[in-house]
C-alpha cells in the first residue's frame, strides 16, 4: 500500500504543468477536523458551531490572503460550511474578495474496525465581481475518506468544480493528509495538495504542507504551518496561521467526593 501511494505521488509530480494562475481558494475545512485544505469525514456535533480566522503569506508570487470560516453541525452527520477569502496585495497592488463558498458535508458511512468513514460534500460559490480573483461563482462536489489508526488520523479527498464563467476551465483538486496526536493538546499535521485549476488543462499545482495544531484552552485551536510547491516553486513557499473556536463551550462537571465521618 505504501509503495502504491509513493508511486502515485511521483507520477503526479511528473505530470504537473508549469502554467500558473491565481489559486482561487474555494471551500476549506474548519477546525477541529481536517488538515490545511484536506477535509475530514468527521463533523461537528449537532448544535455546535466552529469559527476560524486564517492568514496566509505567499512568496513568489507575493500576496497575503485572509479567510473567515464558519461551520455548523446540523446533525451529528451533516455539517454546513462556509469560506470567505480575501486576497491582499496580489501583484503588489490588487486586493479584494474572492468568490464566497458554501457547502454541505454529509457523512453517510461511519468508520468501522477495518473500514473508513466516508462523506460527500456539495458546494457552491457566489461571484465576488472581481475578475482577478473570481470564476463568476460555480458549483462542485467531492468525496472524503477518513480512517483512524491509533493516534494517527488519515484523510483523502477529491473534488470537481464547475466554474460559473465560460472563460474558466473545470477544476479538479485532490488532497491526502494526516493529523497525528503527539500529545493530549498537540497534533502534527501534514498533507499533499494538488490541483488542475480553472486556468490550465493539466495539473498545475502540487504542494506539500506541514505544521502543528495545539489547543490553547479546551475550545480554542491554533494552527501554524508552511507549504512548499514541489514542481515550479510557484508559490515558492507559503506561511499559514489560523485560530479558531468551538461554541457553545461545554461546562465540565466537577464531581465532589464526600467522606463519611467515622
Amino acid at each position: 500500500m505504501k509503495k502504491y501511494v509513493f508511486s502515485l505521488f511521483f507520477l503526479i509530480i511528473f505530470l504537473v504543468d508549469s502554467t500558473y494562475g491565481f489559486d482561487v481558494k474555494g471551500l476549506q475545512p474548519v477546525i477541529p477536523y481536517g488538515v490545511f485544505s484536506t477535509f475530514s469525514a468527521n463533523s461537528l456535533q449537532k448544535g455546535k458551531s466552529a469559527f476560524e480566522v486564517s492568514a496566509e503569506r505567499s512568496v513568489d508570487p507575493d500576496f497575503y490572503r485572509y479567510l473567515f470560516q464558519y461551520a455548523y453541525g446540523i446533525t451529528d452527520k451533516i455539517e454546513f460550511i462556509t469560506t470567505i477569502p480575501y486576497a491582499d496585495r496580489w501583484k503588489d497592488k490588487q486586493s479584494g474578495f474572492e468568490d464566497i463558498a458554501v457547502g454541505i458535508k454529509h457523512r453517510f458511512f461511519d468508520e468501522g474496525k477495518y473500514g473508513p468513514s466516508i462523506a460527500y460534500i456539495i458546494n457552491a460559490s457566489a461571484s465576488s465581481g472581481r475578475d482577478e480573483f473570481s470564476t463568476d461563482g460555480g458549483v462542485g462536489a467531492g468525496i472524503v475518506v477518513s480512517k483512524r489508526v491509533g493516534p494517527l488520523n488519515g484523510h483523502a479527498d477529491i473534488f470537481f468544480e464547475k466554474a460559473g464563467s465560460g472563460k474558466s476551465k473545470d477544476e479538479i483538486n485532490f488532497a491526502s493528509g494526516f493529523d497525528f496526536s503527539a500529545a493530549h493538546n498537540f497534533k502534527i499535521l501534514g498533507e499533499i495538495y494538488g490541483r488542475k485549476s480553472h486556468y490550465s488543462s493539466d495539473i498545475d499545482q502540487l504542494e506539500g504542507r506541514f505544521g502543528y495544531r495545539f489547543v490553547t484552552v479546551d475550545y480554542i485551536f491554533t494552527t501554524i504551518g508552511a507549504g512548499f510547491d514541489f514542481k515550479k516553486r510557484n508559490p515558492e513557499y507559503r506561511i499559514l496561521f489560523s485560530i479558531g473556536m468551538i461554541l457553545p463551550v461545554e461546562e465540565k462537571q466537577i464531581k465532589t467526593i464526600y467522606e463519611e465521618d467515622r
